[in-house]
């Protein structure tokens, strides 16, 4: 067989697997989608009133606790997503630049979190956080402490990545022997080279924390997804309508960082 033949062969297989990929991931979706526009009762008729309840003053109350937990999940994200740049990154490139021996030391630490189960990580969470609500209170941004270990090996892997693509070494030689010093060297040579590996990792963080459950339900903080769980009790219908716009969201979020990682500045503006 010709390598012509061959390659459109490939070409086909690989849109074969393509299509099918994305059938499985959108029939739930749409089936979710569909279950959000059905009347309550065996009617199978469609409506808009669900969707018309999230701004119906009179439903204020039953919605104010999903409202609240996801206010309480924003603003844990901004604090996780803090921890992680301003911890994670300065350690993985102090790593890269002078202590190279401690690489795999350091990937270990990073990437323990996944092989402990989540439960066994609030059992031992729930006497730390005693001493955290006596020293911080008990706002529902302290779970960022917690949550910043869950995230910790999704948020390792893609900046590793992308300073594993790069030999940041030589990059800072060559900006060293320009005369740069070491913050310039840090913040106009390293950094901007590890846009869309930190992009990736405060993307990665921010799912995280809007699709966390077990920690805060352990230590009984309200968040989207404990408010979510409730809010299913009593009404489905507008829980489905708060996943899809969840899923949404960080749709959105991917297609901007993607956006924003392929972003080269101009050449005036360099």
């Amino acid at each position: 067989m010709s390598r012509p033949v061959t390659a459109g062969l490939g070409k086909v297989a690989g849109g074969v697997i393509l299509a099918i990929a994305a059938i499985a991931f959108a029939l739930p979706l749409l089936a979710l989608l569909l279950f959000t526009f059905r009347m309550p009762g065996r009617s199978g008729g469609l409506t808009l009133d669900h969707y018309l309840a999230i701004v119906d003053p009179t439903q204020e109350l039953t919605y104010d606790g999903l409202f609240m937990g996801l206010a309480n999940s924003l603003g844990i994200a901004v604090v996780t997503v803090a921890i992680v740049l301003l911890l994670l990154v300065p350690t993985l490139v102090l790593v890269e630049l002078r202590y190279p021996r401690v690489r795999r030391a350091i990937e270990v630490v990073c990437l323990l979190p996944l092989t402990v189960p989540t439960v066994v990580l609030v059992v031992g969470f729930v006497p730390v956080y005693k001493v955290v609500s006596g020293a911080l209170g008990s706002a529902p941004w302290t779970l960022a402490f917690a949550v910043g270990v869950i995230v910790l090996p999704y948020a390792y892997r893609p900046i590793q990545a992308n300073i594993a693509a790069l030999d940041i070494v030589v990059l800072s030689e060559a900006a060293r022997s320009l005369g740069a010093n070491g913050v310039q060297v840090v913040w106009r040579v390293v950094l901007p080279n590890l846009r869309r590996g930190i992009l990736s990792a405060c993307l990665l963080t921010v799912a995280v924390v809007l699709g966390e459950y077990t920690i805060a339900a352990f230590l009984s903080r309200t968040t989207f997804q404990t408010a979510l769980f409730l809010l299913q009790q009593t009404d489905p219908y507008v829980s489905a309508i708060f996943s899809l716009a969840a899923l949404a969201m960080v749709f959105v979020l991917l297609l901007l960082i993607g956006r924003l990682g392929s972003f080269r500045p101009s050449r005036s503006a360099s």
